[in-house]
């Protein structure tokens, strides 16, 4: 079969793997279509934690190929998606509803062979059938909106809360609506592209700001919650600066493994501020699923161009386009 291959840093080609047949317990899916994540561009750049050589991609949908021995549930042709978590499910943090730290931790496209293939195998376990009114382009979306439901559970917003946040590209837009969906009252949205920061009041932001624009004079009191989408550490030390008393800061962009950014312990103490990380998913593609499943979000405008396989490495290759939100795959 054909993958998309990252060899080593900064060297991604197209070429023909061995096809993944299912072991017990497993089914191998026919990808149809792939998102490309801000993590796989730091997979690209050797900033992540993924071994090498590695097929990438861990947010797709696609269906049902072959069904490994002991499966039940699932047949060929069965249109599906998957959650591209392998913890382990052993360890003192899987038995404590801690998997996304998981001390053997490990996901799809991430430490193990991805999607960004014709087909990839996975745990049957992690299977979640599409209804046939989902089309694979938001079967898709279900791995990232997982992404912002961890987030959402982690920052336990209050209803009235004021936030600003940095990034309005794909994960930005999918948490500008569940921010405005938890009840903020106030929402700025922060961004170099004016086509994205349009699309953020179409979400739910209240006001939006460029980022060459915003002063910190303008919000003197700061905000209760700050959360960063960038994962652009300069961005990050300019955030903790809007940080009211009592604020929160949620952390969810993903940055380079060894970024490094001041913040004044002082002010950490003095001003009960709370520090919050985000890692990937927790027991939360389901939820996600059913935030898709019923409409709650609009996702669709969210895919700003589709590419071929073997389009896909020059793409990573490429200087990022400021003005495009999601980018996917059809295999």
């Amino acid at each position: 079969m054909k993958a998309l291959v990252i060899e080593k840093p900064h060297q991604a080609i197209v070429k023909e793997v061995e096809y993944p047949a299912p072991g017990p317990g497993e089914v191998t899916i026919r990808v149809e279509r792939v998102g490309i994540c801000g993590t796989d561009f730091h997979i690209y750049e050797g900033e992540f934690l993924s071994p090498y050589p590695i097929i990438p991609g861990h947010e797709f949908s696609g269906t049902i190929h072959e069904v490994g021995a002991g499966v039940i549930g699932y047949e060929k042709g069965d249109r599906v998606t998957a959650d591209p978590s392998l913890f382990c499910g052993a360890c003192e943090f899987c038995l404590t509803n801690r998997g996304n730290q998981c001390r053997n931790w490990g996901a799809l496209g991430n430490t193990t062979a991805g999607c960004m293939a014709e087909y990839v195998k996975v745990p049957a376990k992690n299977v979640v059938k599409l209804p046939d009114s989902m089309s694979f382009e938001e079967g898709a979306f279900i791995e990232p909106m997982a992404c912002v439901v961890h987030g959402m559970n982690r920052l336990s917003m209050k209803a009235g809360d004021r936030v600003i946040l940095f990034g309005a590209g794909a994960m930005g837009q999918q948490l500008i609506q569940a921010i405005s969906h938890a009840g903020a009252s106030q929402l700025v949205v922060v961004d170099v592209a004016r086509k994205k920061l349009d699309l953020a009041m179409e979400n739910g932001a209240t006001h939006t700001v460029l980022s060459g624009d915003l002063k910190k004079t303008d919000f003197p009191n700061g905000f209760d919650v700050v959360v960063d989408v960038t994962g652009i550490p300069k961005v990050i030390e300019n955030a903790f600066e809007y940080m009211g008393a009592t604020a929160k800061y949620l952390q969810f962009g993903v940055t380079a493994t060894d970024a490094v950014v001041p913040l004044r312990p002082f002010d950490l103490y003095n001003k009960d501020w709370t520090l919050i990380g985000s890692m990937a998913i927790n027991h939360t593609f389901l939820p996600a699923f059913h935030w898709v499943k019923e409409g709650r979000f609009t996702l669709r405008p969210l895919v700003s161009k589709v590419i071929s396989l073997e389009e896909t490495a020059e793409f990573l290759a490429l200087p990022k386009d400021p003005d495009l939100f999601k980018v996917q795959i059809q295999l």
